[in-house]
């Protein structure tokens, strides 16, 4: 698994702008299953309706700022790398208050669902601060 991180690492390197492309991507099958799978299904998942939603909004903004970046963007990637490694980075802390907070409430799909996008999204920020330390060499 190391090995095969690493060589993404080496690929988005040289292709920062794809790093922008799944980071949306990703953004936007997150905001998908947060406002129209989870919250059609918050019984079975445990989060209230209205975090699913704040969340959700949080999500579609990483992902006009992701795509955005990848539509105009053609030098400097590493500030824009950074501040979304960073926010991803926060989305994770966020996602995981908001576990402790309410996992009495929480079934076990949805401490499932919601660490398993932690640890997604955790690689994402690991593979993205990455990038941006080998651009800056």
């Amino acid at each position: 698994m190391k090995r095969i991180i690493k060589n993404i690492i080496i690929q988005l390197t040289g292709k920062p702008r794809i790093l922008f492309l799944v980071d949306s991507v990703g953004a936007l099958l997150t905001t998908l299953s947060l406002f129209v799978v989870l919250r059609t299904f918050h019984e079975s998942i445990g989060m209230p309706v209205s975090v699913l939603t704040y969340l959700s909004i949080l999500s579609a903004c990483f992902c006009l700022y992701s795509a955005a970046c990848f539509l105009f963007l053609k030098r400097h990637w590493v500030p824009f790398i950074r501040v979304i490694g960073i926010a991803n980075l926060l989305y994770c802390v966020l996602t995981l208050t908001l576990v402790q907070v309410y996992y009495a409430q929480l079934t076990a799909l949805g401490v499932a669902y919601f660490l398993g996008e932690i640890m997604i999204v955790g690689i994402l920020v690991f593979i993205e601060l990455e990038v941006a330390k080998a651009i800056k060499k």
